[in-house]
């Protein structure tokens, strides 16, 4: 059956956080289901009736439980995973943001992901994640233009004294 477990020494404080993170309805469920095993294992209860209750293995107990000793409640956290490191640091993606929202693409009238990335020197993919990490929509004018057009005063004042000659008419509708 192997050796016993003793209880986990678990101070007051961190057993009314850990209480506070099984009740938690916006964490993270791996995290609550950390403080469960916790909790449980501070209670004293073996890692086999821990693992049932919790619906994982005995060995994932015994992990929490080391991880929970060596580290306190910061051991319950993710710790960083391997991957391959960022090729553009902070300040090559402050400057793309800058370039796409501050200045205007000089052979066109907005800016393209494509045209952004050869101005930058960024890959098209990775601005396109940029762009949609940041919410940038460089294609939605915020600004309103005039029209170019010679005429345009004349036929705002048709389309507003159409307006307001075919309102009294529409009163049936908008009452």
């Amino acid at each position: 059956m192997g050796r016993p477990n003793t209880a986990l020494g678990i101070s007051e404080a961190d057993r009314e956080q850990l209480r506070a993170m099984v009740r938690s309805h916006s964490m993270p469920h791996s995290l609550v289901r950390r403080a469960q095993i916790v909790l449980l294992s501070g209670e004293g209860k073996s890692n086999r009736e821990v693992a049932r209750r919790c619906g994982v293995t005995a060995p994932a107990v015994s992990h929490w439980r080391r991880r929970y000793q060596e580290r306190g409640l910061a051991g319950l956290h993710d710790e960083l995973r391997p991957g391959r490191p960022r090729t553009h640091d902070d300040e090559g993606v402050a400057e793309l943001i800058r370039l796409v929202s501050q200045r205007k693409p000089g052979h066109a009238s907005q800016w393209s992901v494509r045209s952004a990335a050869q101005a930058s020197g960024i890959a098209k993919s990775t601005v396109g994640r940029y762009f949609a990490l940041f919410g940038l929509q460089p294609h939605r004018c915020k600004n309103f233009k005039l029209s170019t057009d010679p005429f345009f005063v004349e036929k705002v004042r048709d389309v507003v004294g159409l307006c307001t000659s075919i309102r009294p008419t529409m009163r049936w509708c908008c009452a």
